[in-house]
């Protein structure tokens, strides 16, 4: 995503199904449907109607139609999120409008109990309500480098509750 910001590209759509993993483990974005290059003005207005990633987007591109890199950074915080929880949907339990509502008002994702608080803060400072204030994918890096050099264990997987995110069915239909 820092190359992409850095050739002036917003993804619009960054979230864990996008995310493809390769032999070598390395992390490659995908699906550029929604991308946009925004290299001369910096921004996007959205002025077309169509389904959108409710959960995963800004609060300046749910009610302004605005998009941006620190909308895509917005959206890094929530796959960040989905990443901690083994791929679950944000919001869990929220319609996407009680979502839409939530955030205006102010609420962010909870940390999830088995996600230490220093990856958490990154999460957090990137949902920051004001686009000037969260971080650029160059700082994004540096923080998560930062976490890995450290060789803490920063998401504490003994400690993740059953049933805190996911519905999950076994092949009879019954509820795990």
């Amino acid at each position: 995503m820092e190359y992409l910001a850095s050739k002036g590209i917003i993804h619009r759509d960054l979230a864990a199904r996008n995310i493809l993993i390769d032999d070598n483990r390395a992390c490659k974005v995908a699906d550029f449907g929604f991308a946009r290059d925004v290299a001369a003005n910096q921004i996007y207005e959205r002025k077309s109607e169509g389904r959108l990633p409710i959960r995963w987007m800004a609060p300046e591109s749910l009610y302004d139609n605005i998009f941006s890199v620190k909308s895509d950074i917005w959206s890094f915080g929530v796959l960040i999120w989905e990443i901690v929880t083994l791929g679950s949907t944000p919001y869990p339990g929220l319609a996407a409008a009680e979502v839409m509502r939530k955030i205006k008002e102010g609420y962010r994702l909870d940390r999830p109990e088995h996600c230490k608080r220093e990856l958490y803060n990154i999460m957090y400072y990137c949902w920051d309500k004001d686009p000037a204030c969260r971080p650029s994918f160059a700082e994004l890096v540096n923080l998560t480098e930062g976490l890995l050099l450290d060789e803490t264990d920063y998401i504490e997987l003994d400690r993740f509750p059953d049933h805190s995110y996911y519905n999950v069915l076994n092949l009879s239909g019954e509820k795990l």
